[in-house]
């Protein structure tokens, strides 16, 4: 592969690789929108298993996005955070956000709503 290729796919490559699993880019939402623990990224995602769940955290965990903090009192107690590299994505997350409201038919009101959230959370 010539150099141009390289650098045509390398850095986009890298992203998916990071993103690829099912629910990691609805977990890292979660995550800008203040969930940290287990359950709170299960809610309103009926067909998340617990299994699966489990899987992408520690995924995301071994690929440098989230931060896995147990309290030392209580070691059921268990929550997630976004390392710098996972806050990064922000500007991932908010492109996604404001196309997908765009690409919806809301109101032009809901649609400014929407946009000052994400904008407020993820920039």
């Amino acid at each position: 592969m010539n150099a141009n290729a390289q650098l045509m796919n390398f850095p986009i490559d890298n992203v998916i690789q990071l993103i690829r699993k099912k629910w990691v880019v609805q977990i890292i939402n979660d995550l800008f929108f203040g969930k940290t623990r287990f359950h709170e990224f299960k809610e309103n995602k009926p067909k998340l298993s617990n299994r699966v769940l489990s899987s992408c955290l520690k995924d995301m965990e071994d690929n440098g996005l989230i931060q896995r903090i147990v309290d030392k009192y209580d070691k059921k107690n268990v929550r997630y955070y976004l390392t710098e590299k996972g806050q990064s994505l922000n500007k991932i997350i908010y492109e996604m956000a404001i196309f997908s409201v765009d690409s919806e038919n809301y109101t032009d009101k809901t649609k400014t709503e929407l946009k000052t959230v994400f904008k407020e959370k993820l920039l």
